[in-house]
């Protein structure tokens, strides 16, 4: 077990206004603490192939015989923050936070959708 990442020092590099919103990635995975910075009439799509998922979340699937959504849903698959931003910010700031794009804002429901 470590401590958290304490992410607002790397944050506060980003000009006021250019983030949208911010979602810490903690129980309830990507699947559950996205939507709760999301407008109702928007989804996030996640491109799950968009970053390397750390070796031990295969090792805890496998072992514990987990379907891949429910990984998404219980563990943050090594993301630890998730930024949204203007689809024209994406790639400086990701380039400015030495971060990764990993999807994107769609009309929807409110809710995470995943891409495998």
């Amino acid at each position: 077990m470590r401590t958290h990442k304490n992410y607002q020092t790397t944050l506060a590099r980003i000009e006021p206004g250019r983030l949208k919103g911010l979602a810490h990635i903690t129980g309830g995975g990507l699947i559950d603490n996205i939507p709760r910075v999301l407008p109702a009439r928007c989804d996030a799509i996640i491109e799950t192939r968009s970053w390397k998922i750390p070796s031990i979340f295969s090792l805890l699937q496998k072992n514990g015989r987990i379907d891949r959504e429910e990984m998404f849903q219980v563990f943050n698959m090594g993301i630890g923050m998730v930024a949204i931003v203007s689809a024209s910010d994406a790639a400086s700031i990701a380039k400015s936070l030495r971060a990764k794009v990993i999807g994107r804002i769609e009309r929807g429901t409110g809710r995470t959708r995943l891409t495998f």
